[in-house]
């Protein structure tokens, strides 16, 4: 039996294919998880790589179409109220909620030290900090109301989390200062996230390193595989599976973590 039979997971930022968090949705509906996707396209259309359209939806059939328990959510995580409309959405659409998969992310490519301004900084915490904040706060409530409840479904499972956090600590990012800076916070936050959580739920956080999901330009993608130990860019599938491993059964004794699955380009000189 895949060894998420009778799960049910949260996938968010899963609107475009080539993304880690697509890879994420595809794995863990393998394993035998129903998920529910995420997305928010308009970010993605202001992008220079633009956005996948119709990407979650077309990947939600393609999952679908192989026998996968799946859903779609679109929802703008600025929106302080996304966060518990999407556990709501969850429960509303499986009954329960074991996992939460927080890979969403708000870039932009401008955002050096001297373009910075207020708005932006604002809006990085708001999506990649704050909502991920919440969505663990709603998630963690959802879990405690039906474990109050007799014979809900799942109570007894215990639940996992998942951030996405950056390589910025392995390296500067001088062009995306509130990226890197509201990442950080993620990776920073997650032993406290734990200890708040346990026994009940795991928190980690992943650090996927340099990935190919269609961002890079040529010059970007040839420069990084010069540094790469193993000489190629990480693949979406990669992150993929270190996450599947973290919300399997065989990850229960890890928690508090901030793992670097990067192909050792935190080993760079």
């Amino acid at each position: 039996m895949p060894p998420l039979t009778g799960r049910v997971a949260l996938v968010t930022g899963a609107s475009r294919r080539a993304g880690i968090g697509a890879a994420v949705a595809r794995r863990l509906v393998a394993d035998g998880a129903a998920v529910l996707l995420h997305g928010w396209e308009p970010h993605d259309a202001e992008q220079p790589w633009g956005a996948d359209t119709a990407g979650l939806r077309t990947l939600a059939a393609s999952l679908a179409s192989s026998g996968g328990r799946v859903a779609t959510a679109v929802a703008d995580l600025t929106d302080p109220a996304a966060p518990r409309a999407l556990v709501e959405s969850a429960l509303d659409e499986f009954g329960r909620l074991d996992i939460v998969v927080a890979n969403h992310a708000r870039s932009v490519p401008w955002a050096s030290l001297e373009d910075l301004d207020a708005a932006e900084i604002d809006l990085s915490y708001a999506v990649n900090t704050r909502a991920t904040l919440l969505l663990v706060k709603e998630f963690a409530a959802a879990r405690k109301a039906a474990a109050e409840l007799p014979n809900a479904p799942g109570a007894d499972v215990p639940g996992r989390i998942v951030l996405l956090t950056s390589g910025q600590i392995d390296g500067p990012m001088p062009a995306e200062i509130p990226y890197a800076a509201s990442k950080a916070a993620l990776a920073g936050i997650t032993p406290s996230l734990a200890a708040a959580l346990a026994p009940h739920s795991t928190v980690n956080c992943v650090n996927p390193g340099p990935t190919d999901t269609g961002w890079a330009d040529a010059d970007v993608t040839a420069s990084v595989v010069g540094t790469m130990p193993f000489g190629r860019w990480g693949r979406p599938e990669d992150a993929a599976n270190v996450i599947a491993w973290l919300v399997g059964p065989d990850a229960g004794w890890v928690t508090g973590q901030v793992i670097s699955s990067d192909g050792g380009w935190s080993l760079r000189t």
